[in-house]
């Protein structure tokens, strides 16, 4: 059975490379580009445009739909977080900071992106609630799992790290 399904699939593959769209009647398949083509005579530019597959529910998988129950069971965990901040100068991890030096965030998703001003990192003073916003020149490096920048001035006291971002992992950015 096995063998039998991966010639089926194999076979659904092969017809919509060549441009087919398919129907099991459990799903439909068809092959897109994706992309702006300047003119009629221009080639595909993998820089410029890319192949996609579009899978839409058939008659048959709709019948079993109407069949799903569905049980709230809490809230999604976030998909963006912070695991770790580290103070390089001195290794401190997720404790003292030096102002000044330089700084590493580890985490998921928290790349601070995007035209809202608010946008960017923070220092908050926990007693005062006071913010220092990160100079977007201080940010060395900013990727969606690590950032890497110069610790601001900050008073001594005990501050918690803020992120503000529009990032939400592809090229879409939130409003």
């Amino acid at each position: 059975m096995e063998h039998a399904v991966e010639l089926f699939n194999k076979e659904i593959a092969y017809y919509l490379c060549d441009g087919f769209s398919v129907n099991t009647s459990w799903y439909g398949a068809s092959m897109h580009i994706r992309g702006i083509f300047d003119s009629p005579t221009e080639g595909f530019d993998p820089e410029k445009h890319s192949v996609l597959v579009e899978f839409h529910h058939g008659a048959e998988l709709r019948k079993e739909l109407a069949a799903v129950s569905v049980s709230i069971l809490g809230k999604a965990g976030a998909s963006f977080f912070i695991t770790q901040v580290t103070d390089i100068h001195i290794s401190s991890v997720n404790d003292v900071l030096t102002p000044g030096r330089n700084m590493k965030i580890t985490g998921n998703k928290f790349k601070p992106a995007g035209k809202d001003a608010a946008c960017g990192v923070y220092f908050v003073n926990a007693d005062i609630q006071e913010q220092v916003k990160v100079k977007e020149a201080d940010i060395v490096e900013n990727q969606n799992a690590h950032l890497l920048l110069i610790i601001p001035a900050l008073a001594a006291g005990t501050y918690h790290l803020e992120i503000t971002t529009q990032f939400t992992g592809g090229s879409a950015f939130l409003k």
